[in-house]
């Protein structure tokens, strides 16, 4: 079956306008990874790094016709080792009834054009070891599992 206009995807920069929903979807990840939402200030906090004069996270949005279905969070880190930027993804996230239509490979794809626009040595993230379809995905992808590291955290 062909797909119409009204059912293409796209990837695009978010708009301050996306905000309340966007905001409506990191609630929907934090739900799915059985974390606790940000409140409303950390809400407040999250919109104004994403769209202020000098923002320190950028955020791509998913479309499907009009409707918002998905987004990601990135910002640049710097490898000492590769002596370049890293393009780190921080949350990735399509709502469940459009996952399996390509938004994720389609997200893959800006984010490593950015990556290589921004002359980045690598790109990286971590997943949840519980999310099966995700570790497919990548795998998939072509990514590799970095066995040997350990992701370590102290909250402030």
């Amino acid at each position: 079956m062909k797909k119409s206009n009204k059912d293409k995807i796209k990837i695009r920069k978010a708009k301050k306008s996306d905000s309340k929903i966007f905001l409506k979807l990191v609630d929907e990840l934090a739900a799915f990874e059985k974390l606790n939402p940000p409140d409303k200030k950390g809400k407040k906090q999250l919109l104004k790094a994403a769209f202020s004069q000098n923002p320190k996270i950028k955020i791509l949005i998913s479309e499907c016709g009009s409707k918002i279905t998905g987004y990601a969070i990135y910002f640049f880190t710097y490898s000492s080792f590769k002596a370049s930027r890293t393009l780190y993804l921080e949350d990735i996230f399509i709502l469940e009834e459009f996952r399996n239509r390509g938004t994720g490979k389609l997200f893959f794809k800006k984010l490593l054009n950015i990556a290589k626009k921004n002359k980045c040595g690598r790109m990286e993230w971590v997943v949840l070891d519980w999310n099966e379809n995700a570790l497919n995905f990548y795998d998939k992808l072509g990514a590799i599992e970095l066995s040997d590291w350990k992701t370590f955290r102290i909250n402030l």
